[in-house]
């Protein structure tokens, strides 16, 4: 089960991610630079939180036109898991993979705080270990993150099932305090909190089995396509 980590200039948060995966639940890790292809028997792709590019022109813009998006384009339309966290969440609205855009938080500040996020759809590859409606304890850092959507197209996130998370409050003026959606086929996920800093009691306060499930999930979803 091959798990792609894709690093851009700017990423920061990779190391954690491959930890994470390779590490907490050992799947088989592999960093992939942006200006390289993806291997065609890659099972799921990884795109983690930090500042593609420092953010140059508006966060994740330069990074969506790196080379390898191409690849993850093409295998994200095969049905391959592909998971944006924070910086990836952007990368993968600004490539149009996604729907929406991420704008500065209400508050105009970054924003590095613990939040809670409630599940409102978990038939995704990486929420079907999740209960709906479960609440999950996980911290955001962002200067980026407030999600915004036309009406219609908010409407048709509702309709389609593709708003995958919500925040629990108002946290930084999100339309409908959307946290992370998908794709119509549902297997391209964007979340704005960081799973990746949760999932370990060492560094989660509250409770860090929520967490665990968006990647127990993802193994579940592989375990059952192999």
């Amino acid at each position: 089960m091959k798990v792609g980590v894709v690093v851009f200039p700017g990423s920061n948060c990779d190391r954690d991610m491959y930890h994470v995966l390779s590490d907490v639940f050992h799947f088989d890790t592999q960093y992939f630079w942006h200006d390289k292809g993806l291997p065609k028997n890659i099972d799921a792709i990884i795109l983690p939180g930090g500042f593609s590019y420092g953010d140059r022109l508006r966060a994740g813009v330069i990074a969506a036109h790196s080379p390898i998006i191409s690849d993850v384009q093409k295998l994200a339309e095969k049905g391959i898991p592909v998971l944006g966290v924070c910086n990836g969440f952007q990368i993968l609205v600004e490539s149009g993979l996604l729907p929406g855009v991420l704008l500065k938080n209400e508050s105009l500040n970054f924003m590095c705080e613990w939040t809670e996020l409630i599940v409102e759809n978990n038939k995704t590859p990486f929420t079907n270990k999740l209960k709906l409606n479960q609440k999950i304890p996980i911290p955001i850092a962002n200067g980026e993150g407030r999600y915004y959507a036309d009406d219609d197209t908010l409407k048709k996130l509702k309709k389609n099932n593709q708003i995958v998370f919500r925040y629990s409050d108002v946290v930084n003026g999100s339309a409908n305090r959307i946290a992370g959606v998908c794709n119509e086929d549902g297997n391209v996920v964007g979340m704005m909190p960081h799973p990746e800093r949760a999932v370990e009691s060492e560094i989660n306060p509250i409770d860090s089995k929520p967490s665990s499930l968006i990647f127990e999930s993802l193994l579940v979803q592989m375990g059952a396509k192999n």
